[in-house]
């Protein structure tokens, strides 16, 4: 998901349309790295947003006002000042680079008619909005970089504008055959990769894109292309500069459920049907407004859950060190059995010894070596018997109480890294109540008042049908996943959960049918899904009917013991082909 260059070339022919020749009426900056311009043209008011933010660089039209603070910052004072009723007579974009040019016309101290650029700068965590004379000088900027915080450009007032140079990257509305050649198909790195790395605004999904449209694999090395392959590959790319440069531009976010995965201008033909589901948009700005509106969604959610991630986080920490240590002391106590030998080895060969003696050396009956006793010379052969019988002892109950102890941590890492995972699949702030309850129950957050009203759960657990008519569930966290297995599941349901890893219980109700194997891989692709294991290529998955699934005696919801079982590898889907969600 890239504010790419091919982004930025569909929102600047949007805002020629809109905004060129209007009037600025106002200026507000309501955070410290975004400006909202309202602009007047043609007898229509519009609104232009702009964020330099490091984590979420945008710039659209919206029609939401956002207010700015009683006390405006010193940029934006410096704005209204020079162009606050200024005339934006010119917007481009220099190549394809991610980067948007204002040029404003207004009148100066004098009445003298002047012009001024603003540029703006969408390039990740290197974004600004730099305030420009005509003839570059830097009057200000909404952030300051001195030297000391890039060699490669100090944004100071006084200093000459210019774009960073991009290194060894050609302009790819003009490349030529020869720097196409010299520079991409030269790079050993893979073609998909080499497309971004060596063309300017050229995202890695605009790479993988070009890959597909050209029939080529993108992760073969780009120096391994033939002629004909070579010639192809640039024979697309000149189509889709073609495209650019005549606006002909697709907006469209590509969504995976509900999860917008990644948003361009034009078509993403490599992410289409199977799980994925294609929107176009009217324009760039109502797609960038509506893709981040669901981006800030998913990060509230995130937000919401900091606490609740924190205290689980520092919980496992707490008990990875216990643990460790328990372990560590636990084979500290294998050297109990010799301890016992030595005493029983004593008391048999112990008349030999006449006293004062540092080691004892006799044959070992057990196995038949000799063996070297160290003594006390302090001590006689019955005390230092005693001795080595006493730290045996010790040892035996040290051993009895920690291999208990380490079963309770263990359990207890077990418990916790089942609520982090829980936390991970959460979509939405109600998923998160009853998390919130199973941490207060286990004492890892302070319990509510007593008497205080207990909030009501509204998280169900993630509902599917296949196309078989079978109904599919999965919980969403331990409460859920007690709750299918033991109340809702029958018998002969199937019962399917990632092997060794914590993850959801997911149950497929049967009603006394036999499951055809497709309903097994669909089952076990959402088991993978919804487990640690989701970010790996295939996860081993446990399946067995509910039956033969009994609850772990003391263990924590959703804990769960069986003996005989099936096992298939899956590939985690969150929506494998042939189920429909339903709400």
């Amino acid at each position: 998901m890239a504010f790419d260059g091919i982004v930025v070339a569909n929102l600047v022919r949007d805002l020629k349309q809109t905004l060129e020749g209007g009037k600025i009426q106002k200026i507000a900056q309501p955070e410290k790295d975004e400006l909202l311009f309202t602009i007047k043209n043609n007898g229509e008011t519009s609104r232009f947003l702009v964020s330099a933010s490091a984590g979420l660089p945008l710039a659209y039209l919206t029609e939401v006002n956002k207010p700015g603070p009683m006390t405006a910052p010193n940029f934006c004072m410096l704005l209204r000042k020079h162009i606050g009723s200024g005339r934006i007579v010119r917007i481009s974009q220099p190549g394809l680079e991610r980067v948007i040019e204002l040029e404003i016309e207004h009148l100066d101290e004098l009445g003298d008619l002047c012009r001024k650029k603003l540029m703006v700068e969408l390039m990740g965590k290197h974004s600004n909005i730099i305030f420009c004379r005509e003839d570059g000088l830097i009057l200000d900027s909404i952030k300051h970089v001195s030297a000391q915080m890039s060699s490669v450009r100090e944004v100071l007032p006084g200093r000459q504008y210019f774009i960073p140079h991009t290194e060894d990257k050609a302009d790819p509305l003009s490349v030529t055959w020869e720097e196409f050649v010299s520079r991409v198909c030269a790079s050993p790195a893979p073609v998909q990769k080499a497309l971004y790395q060596k063309l300017t605004g050229i995202s890695p999904i605009m790479g993988t894109e070009l890959c597909h449209l050209a029939s080529l694999d993108g992760d073969r090395s780009a120096c391994d292309l033939t002629e004909p392959e070579q010639t192809h590959l640039y024979r697309t790319l000149t189509l889709l500069m073609e495209d650019v440069a005549a606006g002909r531009f697709t907006p469209n976010i590509v969504y995976r459920q509900e999860e917008p995965v990644e948003f361009a201008a034009l078509p993403l033909t490599c992410l289409e049907g199977g799980e994925y589901e294609t929107k176009t948009f009217s324009s760039i700005s109502v797609l960038l407004e509506t893709y981040y509106a669901a981006r800030s969604r998913t990060a509230r959610i995130r937000q919401k859950s900091t606490d609740l991630r924190h205290i689980v986080q520092n919980a496992l920490e707490r008990n990875y060190k216990k643990y460790d240590l328990q372990i560590k002391q636990l084979r500290d106590t294998e050297k109990r059995d010799k301890y016992k030998i030595y005493g029983e080895l004593l008391n048999t060969y112990g008349y030999e010894l006449s006293g004062g003696e540092k080691e004892l050396k006799c044959v070992n009956y057990y196995n038949g070596e000799e063996v070297r006793v160290p003594l006390d010379p302090q001590l006689n052969a019955r005390e230092n018997s005693q001795k080595y019988f006493d730290k045996y002892s010790k040892l035996k109950r040290t051993c009895e109480a920690l291999t208990q102890l380490t079963e309770e941590t263990r359990r207890e890492i077990e418990h916790l890294e089942s609520i982090s995972t829980a936390l991970d699949i959460a979509r939405k702030e109600d998923d998160l109540v009853q998390i919130k309850e199973e941490l207060m129950e286990y004492g890892y957050v302070k319990k509510r008042p007593q008497g205080s009203k207990k909030p009501r759960i509204t998280s169900r657990p993630f509902h599917y049908v296949t196309d078989d008519g079978f109904h599919i569930y999965v919980g969403k966290n331990n409460y859920q996943n007690e709750e299918l297995t033991f109340k809702l599941a029958s018998g002969n349901d199937w019962w399917f959960h990632a092997k060794g890893i914590p993850g959801s219980h997911v149950i497929v109700r049967s009603e006394g049918k036999e499951l055809p194997d497709r309903v097994f891989e669909q089952a076990g692709a959402l088991a993978a899904y919804y487990s640690k294991g989701r970010d790996g290529d295939k996860v081993e998955v446990d399946y067995i009917q509910k039956k033969q699934v009994k609850k772990a005696a003391g263990g924590a919801p959703g804990f769960v013991i069986y003996h005989t079982n099936y096992s298939l590898v899956a590939e985690p889907k969150e929506l494998p082909e042939g189920l429909t969600e339903l709400p």
